[in-house]
């Protein structure tokens, strides 16, 4: 891969890793909001969340063999 082409796709994950710390941002809100308006539902519901986030860790972990 030639200097040039590298530069871009860091440029693109740059502009990503900007795009996606505003979004943490909105999400943590979101979260805050739910915990203070449906506190047992958002716990329930942050349960299933990271039980997927643990199916998603253990799939890349496949990847790294």
């Amino acid at each position: 891969m030639k200097k040039k082409d590298t530069n871009h796709y860091f440029d693109i994950i740059d502009q990503i890793e900007k795009v996606r710390s505003r979004n943490n941002v909105n999400w943590m809100d979101v979260l805050r909001l739910a915990f203070r308006h449906a506190p047992e539902e958002a716990r329930m519901l942050m349960k299933k969340i990271n039980q997927e986030d643990d199916q998603i860790s253990a799939l890349l972990k496949r990847l790294e063999q």
